[in-house]
């Protein structure tokens, strides 16, 4: 690729109003085994992704403890660590791990605690630039969550809070206990479930960062929209659905995950694709009537 800061082109978002990132970031949940359990099949590639990733210039990468669980973590440090100025890595506690493709969510405050400052060992930081709970546990008071990510970020531990999964009535009340800087949702071309809560993080400035980016079902099928549109841009419908997401909102953070580079050079070139408006508003319709 000639241009090795091609994910520069999808423009910026500023985190919290001090940490300005390329939008289009990389998801690490798929640095791991199967059912995202245990260490990857090839750890040498997703180290090798990793180091990509950067070089592209990608500047957000999005993790959790319960990937693996610890295995994306250990695999982020032993790639970039020390890390370069201007990368921010965000991670996320509460959702506790008992076996592959099981994960049950954990908002006890004193667990919060604990997987923060593991998190920060295992990351080699003293302080996490974005810490997001990754779901709000319904079997303990909702302010009691947020509250403990507060406490932490008063002690210097974490530098800016995020939700994942949440609702508007969710994040208002979170909002009224702490700063929120971003929300994590299941969102894209063809599940739109979110789009209340989109509506009102664009308004607000807050990052949304949309988690399974590159869903489109139908929509991708040999001579439906995506693929006519992609063949016109002499791209492919994943970059597609990734344009769109870009174009959807200025706060919106892509974040597709591989552990394959050659997947990954192509998610990034992406950011180089702009729809146009009429382009934009196809793909949207056919996603609303998928």
């Amino acid at each position: 690729m000639a241009n090795e800061t091609v994910a520069s082109a999808s423009g910026t978002f500023s985190l919290g109003g001090d940490l300005t990132v390329n939008r289009l970031g990389f998801g690490a949940m798929r640095l791991t085994g199967k059912g995202v359990w245990g260490p990857p099949a090839d750890p040498d590639e997703c180290i090798r992704v990793l180091r990509r990733a950067v070089e592209l210039g990608v500047d957000f990468i999005d993790t959790a403890d319960s990937y693996g669980p610890y295995v994306s973590e250990d695999l982020i440090r032993r790639a970039l660590h020390p890390y370069t100025d201007g990368l921010v890595i965000a991670t996320k506690a509460g959702l506790l791990r008992t076996g592959p493709d099981e994960w049950t969510p954990l908002g006890f405050p004193a667990y919060l605690r604990q997987q923060c400052e593991t998190s920060l060992r295992r990351l080699g930081v003293d302080t996490i630039d974005l810490f997001q709970l990754h779901r709000i546990d319904s079997k303990f008071p909702a302010e009691d969550q947020i509250g403990e990510l507060r406490t932490l970020q008063q002690e210097g531990k974490i530098r800016h809070i995020g939700l994942s999964e949440v609702d508007v009535d969710q994040l208002e009340a979170a909002q009224k206990v702490a700063t929120i800087v971003s929300v994590q949702n299941m969102y894209n071309v063809s599940t739109r479930t979110a789009e209340p809560l989109l509506d009102k993080v664009t308004e607000e400035g807050i990052g949304f960062i949309p988690w399974f980016p590159l869903a489109a079902g139908p929509l991708a099928a040999p001579g439906g929209p995506l693929q006519r549109i992609a063949d016109d841009h002499g791209a492919t419908p994943s970059q597609l659905a990734l344009a769109w997401l870009l174009k959807r909102s200025p706060v919106v953070l892509p974040i597709p995950g591989t552990s394959s580079v050659a997947h990954l050079e192509e998610n990034v070139a992406a950011a180089q694709i702009t729809l146009s408006d009429d382009e934009f508003e196809t793909l949207s319709r056919a996603g609303e009537a998928g």
